[in-house]
Parts: C-alpha cells; sequence; structure tokens
C-alpha cells in the first residue's frame, strides 16, 4: 500500500472544471505511463531490507541498522500520452534514482513499470535494448555529447545506433538543427560550442530518434539563468508543435511551474504530492511542499483560468427592463451582456435604471455598455493586474472565440496572490 502521506490534490474549483473539459475530450484515455508500488533500496541484499521499508521505518534508521539506502518508496505515477511531467525536489529526494528506472538504467527492488500496456519489467535483454533505442531518449544534465565527434555526427548518433542509412539519418539531423536553431553548426565540435549550444545538440540528439517519449533529467540547470530561460521557451514552443511525452527533472519550483502540466513532489524517496501547478502552489501537502511554494512570484506563475470565477451576472434579455429585472436577481450592480455572439460589454444598474426611466420596453442595444477591458484567460495574472485594479466592477475573462468563461476580481486577485495564512488581509 502506498504512504499515506502520499496526495494527489483536489483541484482548485476552477481548475477542476477544466480538466472535467478535458476528461470530457477523452473520456477513456488510459495513462501512457504507470509507475506502481515501486521501491529500490540499495545496497547487498535490499530483499531483507524490504520488512524493515513497508513497516515505515525512516530512511536514516534503516541505514544506521542495516547499512542499506532506500532510494524510492511506495512511488505511484500516471503520465498521460503527450504531457511534460515534472519531477522535483531537492538533493537526495529521489529525483533521478526515479527517471532511470523508467528506461531500467536502474531496476527497482519491488514495483512495476507499464509504458503503454508494455510491463518493462519483462522485457528480454534484447527487448530492452529495442525499448531504449526506439522509445525513450534522455537529455542529460551535463549534455553527454561525444567530443571527438561533430556537431551533426552527434545528432544523428541515435539513428546510427539503429541502423539508419548514413545520408537518411544525416539529412534528418539537419532538420532538427535547424529547428533548434544550430543551422550552420554542423562541422563544429562540442568544446566550440557554449553551454545552451551543446544543451541544443543534446536536445537535437534526443528528438532526432523519434521516440515517443523524452527523460530530461536536470536538462537545463547547468546553464546561464538567461540561456536556461531561452531553453524553457524552446521546450514550450517544441512541444506545442510535437506533443511529445516528457518526464523533466528539476530542483527549481519555477522551473516546473513554468513547464510542467502536472508536478510530483519528491522527499527522501517518498511522493509528498502531485498534481497540476495550481495544486501545489494553492493547497501545499504539508510544511515541506508549503516550503518550496511560499517565495514563488503567483502572479508569474498562475493564469487568469486558474484564479477567475464563474461571471455573477450574464444578461441576456432583449428589453432594458428584462435586463434589468435578471440584474435584480443577483448581488452587485453590474452584468456582463452577451447575445447569440458571444460578450458584448458589460452593463451598470445604474446605467440600466436611467435607461428604464426614459424607455424600459426598447431593446438593449451596446450604447449603455461600459468601457471596461476584457481579459483572456491564458494572460498570466501578472499582466491583469493593473487592469484589475483600475477597474471598480471584476473584468470579464472572455475566450478567443468571444465566449464569456468567467469573471475577475479584486477579491481573488488578493486571494491567490496573499501568503497563504490570512486571506482576508490580503
Amino acid at each position: 500500500m502506498p504512504d499515506t502521506r502520499i496526495q494527489e490534490q483536489t483541484a482548485h474549483p476552477q481548475q477542476q472544471a477544466i480538466d472535467k473539459r478535458k476528461q470530457a475530450e477523452q473520456p477513456d484515455q488510459q495513462p501512457f505511463i504507470q509507475i506502481e508500488a515501486l521501491y529500490k533500496v540499495f545496497g547487498n541484499t535490499p530483499s531483507t531490507v524490504m520488512p524493515l521499508v513497508k513497516e515505515g521505518k525512516s530512511k536514516d534508521d534503516i541505514l544506521a541498522e542495516t547499512g542499506h539506502t532506500v532510494g524510492l518508496k511506495a512511488i505511484n505515477l500516471n503520465i498521460q500520452k503527450g504531457e511534460i511531467f515534472v519531477i522535483m525536489g531537492l538533493s537526495g529526494s529521489g529525483k533521478s534514482t526515479l527517471i532511470r528506472h523508467f528506461n531500467r538504467l536502474i531496476d527497482p527492488t519491488e514495483g512495476r513499470i507499464i509504458v503503454e500496456g508494455t510491463d518493462v519489467m519483462q522485457l528480454s535483454a534484447k527487448e530492452l535494448e529495442q525499448f531504449r533505442r526506439h522509445k525513450m531518449s534522455m537529455v542529460f544534465q551535463r549534455f553527454g555529447l561525444m567530443p571527438h565527434r561533430t556537431v551533426i555526427e552527434n545528432v544523428s548518433y541515435g539513428l546510427a545506433v539503429q541502423g539508419v542509412a548514413k545520408q537518411t539519418r544525416l539529412e534528418k539531423a539537419q532538420q532538427w538543427l535547424e529547428t533548434v536553431g544550430l543551422s550552420g553548426y554542423e562541422e563544429q565540435f562540442p568544446s566550440q560550442l557554449s553551454g545552451g549550444q551543446q544543451q541544443r545538440v543534446g536536445l537535437a540528439r534526443a528528438l532526432c530518434t523519434d521516440a515517443e517519449i523524452l527523460l530530461m533529467d536536470e536538462a537545463f540547470s547547468a546553464l546561464d539563468p538567461l540561456i536556461r530561460s531561452e531553453m524553457q521557451d524552446q521546450l514550450i514552443e517544441l512541444q506545442e508543435k510535437l506533443h511529445k511525452t516528457i518526464i523533466f527533472i528539476t530542483h527549481d519550483l519555477d522551473e516546473a511551474l513554468r513547464l510542467g502540466d502536472r508536478i510530483a513532489i519528491l522527499k527522501d524517496g517518498e511522493l509528498i504530492q502531485q498534481g497540476a501547478p495550481v495544486d501545489i502552489l494553492l493547497k501545499p501537502a504539508d510544511s515541506y511542499v508549503e516550503a518550496f511554494v511560499r517565495d514563488v512570484n503567483r502572479a508569474r506563475a498562475l493564469t487568469v483560468e486558474t484564479v477567475m470565477k464563474p461571471a455573477l451576472c450574464r444578461i441576456s434579455a432583449e428589453t432594458i427592463d428584462e435586463a434589468l429585472i435578471q440584474m435584480k436577481k443577483v448581488p452587485g450592480n453590474y452584468g456582463f451582456y452577451v447575445n447569440e455572439e458571444g460578450y458584448q460589454g458589460v452593463i451598470s444598474q445604474r446605467s440600466l435604471e436611467a435607461a428604464a426611466l426614459k424607455d424600459g420596453g426598447h431593446r438593449l442595444d451596446t450604447e449603455i455598455l461600459e468601457e471596461i477591458p476584457s481579459i483572456s484567460p491564458e494572460a498570466l495574472l501578472e499582466s491583469v493586474i493593473p487592469e484589475t485594479l483600475d477597474t471598480d466592477c471584476p473584468l470579464p475573462v472572455v475566450d478567443e472565440n468571444g465566449g464569456l468563461q468567467g469573471e475577475l476580481s479584486r477579491a481573488s486577485l488578493a486571494e491567490v496572490l496573499g501568503d497563504g495564512t490570512d486571506h482576508r488581509a490580503a
């Protein structure tokens, strides 16, 4: 049984709506990768130590008693096809140990690793070799390039191992070099490149094999901050086109929040919390996770969609009197006017009452709408703070098709951007 501290957090209400919409689009989707009850104990006789691990003895106690090190304990993960799944934790948390189990560079003491219905633990040596060559590619922290080979030879190396003809693999490698912005560097050697350029070569090499799964172990952590940010941008841009399944290891929460569709946090080999970035930020499972998220700039990490509330008042009436009746049924003194063409604008109770005095039966039109900016659900909170503070009523959240998705108020911003201890004070 998994440790009782493991939590798949209940999503923020708005995130639940997003998740339900995604599930409706793919109701029968099965996990692409499943990690089931995975344990790893390092030492001479790990199986003899497993009873102590399952009894709940601490990592330090087991090391003192047996000389064995608990690397992973009761890890259970489901990873969906096409998502970036980030595994993070401090040094010694087990994240790099875990990623090496996906392609069996490390074998578990106990547990199952299932990839697209195939139990990787049951593969023969030959089958495992083919699995590594065709199913998964790895991008390493220290680039892992062969110094005696040129850039294009490094990129095409995986295809050479697969037995692809030289001309074909060089043509394909050339295409990936162009994709990562290194056209013209084909005949350079790794030592002639900057760190960022070397990591681009490593990324191109991993992509060149057409593997469905990318394993990225602290892939950007050795880079300078500016180059690291550029590589994150490039990975996001590539993922929008390629839809690979990416398992990304990092110790940097900002990086995890920026890249991850979902995040798992490890501590001392145990899975403490997993969920969408909004869950990790707004509902930390314990003090360990809370310490991680305490200094994060939430305005740069959260989007409007994760914070917005349902629109309090939708005005769909045809006449001024009917609109006034609709508005008085709910709290507040404003409403969002929506017709068959979508969101039209904000209308205040004061404007409706003034218009009703003149002709309440008159058809409602855009002449009495307030000039209030709408915002996109995908916008970062940081980018909409000025508009939110400058407007008396909540801002309408409108999608690219003109549909009214919700509203964002000052109170919602204060709640989510506060320190999490007293949202009323915020």
